[in-house]
């Protein structure tokens, strides 16, 4: 797949950080990267609205839902450890600079993993780069080893990166970015969580006709 180093990264107030003792500590949390990076606050937001409609395709609810929605708005918490001469570079990163990205999954896990509340999104944090071929980081998890919840962040996130514009890389249309999430189904992602966030999409999009 293209580089999306955003991925590799409902406006206003969220109702994934709306329930149970977490509130504080999402908000609080999520505010982290974004004062960090504000171009961050746009992108965890959006990637939160589509991985909670993906989750939900998939029949998730409950506090399995919750904690999607969480993660998909937490995931890159961590890179408030990664210079923003990193994020931002036009360029091809080089090793030293990709070890930084890469860190930053077990930095989020650490750093959420801190509130009670939030430990179990802190673990899908942890495997939001992970690659159904074995190919991510940090565990180089597999297949069904990888948390569901993880996998619907890890598509909804590539996503929303490809469809922006990064310092990086131009944007991708939307119907060109659906076309290299179905490339990468079965070595990148989840088969099954690719076709239900194109099953997602597609309503979407004849909603929006109407």
């Amino acid at each position: 797949m293209r580089s999306t180093r955003s991925s590799a990264s409902t406006r206003g107030r969220s109702p994934g950080c709306s329930r149970s003792g977490a509130t504080t500590s999402c908000s609080s949390a999520r505010a982290s990267p974004e004062e960090h990076h504000p171009d961050l606050g746009d992108h965890v937001h959006d990637v939160g609205r589509l991985a909670e409609v993906v989750a939900e395709e998939l029949g998730l609810t409950g506090q399995a839902l919750h904690h999607v929605r969480q993660t998909a708005e937490l995931h890159d918490i961590g890179k408030v450890a990664v210079p923003s001469a990193i994020l931002d570079k036009p360029g091809k990163l080089d090793a030293e600079e990709w070890a930084f990205i890469a860190r930053h999954t077990l930095i989020g896990e650490r750093i959420l993993g801190a509130a009670i509340a939030l430990r179990p999104v802190a673990k899908l944090v942890r495997s939001s780069h992970e690659r159904v071929d074995g190919g991510g980081y940090p565990d180089g998890l597999a297949g069904d080893a990888i948390p569901l919840g993880a996998r619907i962040v890890a598509v909804c996130d590539a996503y929303d990166a490809m469809t922006s514009d990064r310092p990086y890389q131009r944007r991708l249309a939307h119907d060109d970015a659906l076309v290299e999430l179905r490339r990468c189904a079965g070595t990148q992602f989840d088969p099954v969580v690719v076709e239900a966030f194109c099953r997602v999409s597609a309503r979407e999009t004849a909603d929006a006709a109407e």
